[in-house]
């Protein structure tokens, strides 16, 4: 029975990705033509055809870029980015609780590693073409996620008439994801996947099976998810495989959410959505070795090690559709969760705005924000102390100069409050036409990937240390050192990112 589901929902899922493909090719059309007329504008002249397309272009200043295929070197940003990475891996070092043991070799490899993924993303046909097929698949299961909601809410989803709203159009993507991830697991699809990545990163990283099956599973699942896959080593592990676990975890994206992300930088389109999904994927699968890299520094592996992967029998459910049904709840617990989060969040902003604007016009600070940042921002506000707090962090990147404010508000976002309120930001920043360079765009869901949050601490902490009570203490300890590894760890993959665009 097993086996004939299995083959019926890949030849769904071929079905659905024939389908995403040939709406991809009239998109793809689309970006030749883009193109074409932005090269047009450069000229010194124009026809009035051309000016035509070049207005259209104006609609999505950011879509040309994002479909194009070729790196673009420059001397400037390589320099740039070496010194971003070099910089990064000094301030892990500093904060490494044993500087002489750090094994230099692991952490070279796994950053070897996320390197290579950079730039065959960026730069080999046959990585992109995986990276694309995947990428539409997840749009794919938007679209399919999109006919329940359409059945629940009915012309409530007609975005032509009730604009975008954000209960109907991301968190039912959380949950239906949430449930498909339940039934790739039940069939024993996911641990395949997991269980080759895992071997690689054990075999060619002196790393133990056990801290490389959860990392590698953290490339799909939640931070609190995959090392369910390896609870029963959890309570045995060393003090450096609890780091990457906590690092991996905060590092790296749940499928869920990712979708959720893909649909709200996409906007409802077709080309961007495969384009923002072709690079959060990139993003929280260059995570992982980044993790490695980075929690290798922090706290060096000195103990011996079991580096056997084998990967667990349990299942999520008794039958498929009690696995769907487990996964739908899990999903209606997290987009409920989210949703909750973000109304909170968005509230404690509004007030927090509210206060600052009253002390600005007090102070006469307001006219001078606005003076100084020539009418970007006209008053005191959180997004203005975020954005120039945290810009000179995000100048070793790479980003573009007009753009550091921008970049370094979303980081502030993303650490004090979630990557959720800072992919929301993005979204919007998008929409608005925000950013002056495309390439900040870019940057931008890199800088952003992961769980790289305060409240993330509580979470891992409670969720993996409910597995191994006698290891609570220790993971605690780690707590905010592991909230620094991994937020440079998406540091480390925009500069990288950085120097090739």
């Amino acid at each position: 029975m097993k086996k004939i589901l299995l083959i019926v929902l890949m030849l769904v899922s071929v079905t659905g990705l024939f389908a995403s493909v040939q709406s991809a090719g009239v998109a793809d059309t689309s970006a030749v033509s883009a193109v074409s007329a932005v090269q047009a504008v450069q000229t010194d002249s124009l026809s009035v055809s051309e000016a035509v397309a070049a207005s259209s272009v104006q609609e999505n200043p950011y879509k040309v870029i994002l479909a194009e295929r070729n790196l673009n070197i420059s001397l400037g940003s390589v320099l740039r980015g070496i010194l971003g990475m070099a910089v990064i891996i000094f301030l892990a070092w500093i904060f490494s609780t044993d500087r002489k043991k750090v094994y230099w070799p692991t952490v070279f490899k796994a950053l070897g590693l996320q390197f290579i993924v950079a730039v065959s993303v960026l730069a080999f046909p046959a990585v992109q073409v995986v990276f694309e097929v995947l990428g539409k698949a997840f749009v794919a299961v938007l679209d399919w996620t999109k006919a329940g909601s359409e059945f629940l809410f009915g012309s409530l989803m007609d975005m032509d008439k009730f604009g975008y709203v954000f209960v109907l159009q991301i968190l039912p993507t959380i949950i239906f994801f949430s449930a498909l991830t339940s039934l790739f697991f039940y069939l024993g699809i996911l641990q395949r996947v997991v269980w080759v990545m895992a071997w690689l990163l054990s075999k060619s990283m002196r790393l133990s099976g056990a801290e490389s099956l959860s990392t590698a599973g953290n490339i799909f699942l939640g931070q609190t998810e995959a090392p369910l896959m390896v609870k029963e080593y959890i309570p045995r592990m060393t003090k450096s495989e609890l780091m990457l676990i906590m690092v991996a975890g905060m590092s790296t994206m749940a499928g869920g959410v990712l979708a959720a992300y893909i649909g709200m930088l996409g906007g409802g389109d077709r080309l961007m959505e495969v384009e923002f999904a072709k690079h959060l994927l990139s993003a929280s699968v260059m995570a992982a070795p980044g993790a490695i890299a980075i929690s290798k520094i922090l706290k060096p592996q000195t103990e011996e090690i079991d580096n056997s992967v084998e990967v667990p029998k349990d299942k999520i459910g008794k039958n498929i559709l009690d696995a769907i049904s487990n996964g739908t709840s899990d999903g209606l617990k997290l987009a409920a969760n989210v949703a909750a989060m973000l109304l909170v969040f968005y509230a404690l902003i509004a007030g927090f705005n509210f206060i600052c604007m009253k002390l600005g016009d007090i102070t006469s600070l307001n006219s001078l924000i606005a003076d100084w940042t020539d009418g970007k921002y006209t008053e005191l506000s959180l997004q203005f102390l975020l954005a120039y707090i945290f810009a000179p962090v995000i100048w070793l990147t790479g980003v573009p100069g007009p753009d550091l404010d921008l970049a370094g508000r979303l980081l502030g976002e993303k650490l004090i409050m979630t990557e959720f309120v800072g992919y929301q930001s993005l979204s919007e920043m998008i929409q608005s036409g925000a950013f002056s360079s495309a390439k900040s765009v870019i940057m931008a869901t890199y800088i952003l990937c992961g769980f790289a949050n305060f409240a993330s601490i509580g979470i891992i902490i409670g969720g993996v240390g409910g597995m191994a009570p006698n290891k609570k203490s220790i993971m605690s300890g780690f707590g905010f050192r592991a909230l620094f590894g991994a937020t440079l760890v998406a540091l480390m993959s925009a500069a990288m990112i950085g120097m090739l665009l």
